[in-house]
């Protein structure tokens, strides 16, 4: 499988059910990443982001609707991983686990 170019610094891939996002996940990267994300969804029941490296309000925004979005067709997707400051933005936006 070959590896597809980063969006504003973030990789976006897909294996099986499990989604993969590393690098940042900021502002930029959301914004530009939000259209090439959608279709990546459907099915999905792992959204893994072990490997981001940065995350901020617009990207935990992008999380909490892909967590939604792939949850549509039946059980709700699992969020793997938690990187540095995700659960300060939870905190703050009084979301659970699953970003709810």
């Amino acid at each position: 499988m070959s590896t597809p170019a980063p969006i504003a610094g973030l990789q976006v891939r897909r294996e099986g059910e499990v989604l993969h996002l590393s690098g940042a996940l900021d502002r930029a990267a959301a914004c530009a990443a939000w259209p090439s994300l959608q279709p990546l969804l459907a099915g999905a029941r792992v959204i893994d982001i072990a490997a981001v490296t940065r995350l901020d309000s617009a990207g935990l925004a992008l999380l909490a609707e892909a967590m939604v979005r792939a949850g549509t067709g039946g059980d709700a997707p699992r969020l793997a991983g938690a990187p540095e400051g995700l659960a300060d933005l939870r905190a703050a936006y009084r979301l659970d686990a699953d970003l709810g």
